[in-house]
């Protein structure tokens, strides 16, 4: 583990489970979705992240101190959530701490899941799902799953540095990527995001209610989506603008 970013185990967290990893990117999906994840299977928190790469921010819950940066999980299952956006300045050795953990825990899969920003989103009532893949085998058992693979395009911040560094280090990782507002918080790709997450693992998570409160989680979700716009506008986040085109190909 890099001495940069610490985890602190809260319980024992046996190798070989699959993690999901929420972080705030583009419409916060990866963050809304694994928040969805973890209330819907009722997973307890077992480690958070310590780093002094990261604000001095605690989140409070009935007044006790919690990081932001926290995993859930259960004997199958692991998920990580922030709830803080990563400061740019930082974002490589955050997520090389993530990775080194990950790596650690021998997981069997890593499930990164985010947004495609794309300049229509409000005209388009159900947004399209695309994947990438850390290898070819990962990419066939997506196209099995009927999830279209990215054919060429830029990937920007925190899914390209997980998805690079998965691959460089032979963990198994897919990306799961639902087209998105760039700044507006939302839950309906989310829910496109978690629908193609059921395929892939078997799983039965609803997402009637994530749609049905849709306005709520945006407006619950907007000073974390105003700040993670900011540190999106460092990381150059807007050159998955420069060829739209091609990511259908």
């Amino acid at each position: 583990m890099s001495e940069k970013v610490k985890v602190i185990e809260k319980a024992e967290i046996p190798s070989g489970l699959k993690i999901i990893l929420g972080l705030p990117d583009v419409g916060l999906v990866g963050v809304i979705a694994a928040s969805h994840i973890i209330s819907k299977l009722k997973l307890e928190e077992v480690a958070y992240f310590r780093s002094n790469l990261l604000p001095p921010v605690i989140m409070l819950e009935k007044g006790l101190p919690r990081s932001p940066i926290r995993v859930f999980g259960n004997k199958e299952i692991l998920v990580l959530n922030s709830e803080i956006a990563i400061p740019s300045a930082s974002i490589h050795d955050i997520i090389e701490g993530i990775i080194n953990w990950v790596g650690e825990k021998k997981v069997e899969i890593v499930y990164t899941l985010g947004g495609l920003p794309i300049p229509n989103r409000h005209e388009i009532e159900k947004p399209r799902i695309f994947g990438a893949a850390s290898n070819e085998e990962l990419l066939k058992i997506l196209d099995e799953k009927e999830i279209k693979a990215i054919g060429r395009g830029f990937l920007v911040g925190p899914q390209a540095l997980i998805l690079s560094l998965c691959a460089e280090r032979g963990i198994p990782a897919v990306t799961l990527l639902a087209e998105c507002f760039y700044n507006y918080p939302d839950p309906e790709a989310s829910s496109i995001v978690i629908q193609a997450l059921n395929r892939m693992i078997d799983m039965k998570i609803d997402v009637s209610e994530l749609i049905e409160k849709g306005e709520e989680v945006r407006l619950a979700m907007r000073d974390m989506m105003r700040r993670t716009q900011a540190e999106l506008a460092r990381m150059k986040k807007s050159h998955e603008y420069d060829i739209p085109g091609y990511y259908i190909r």
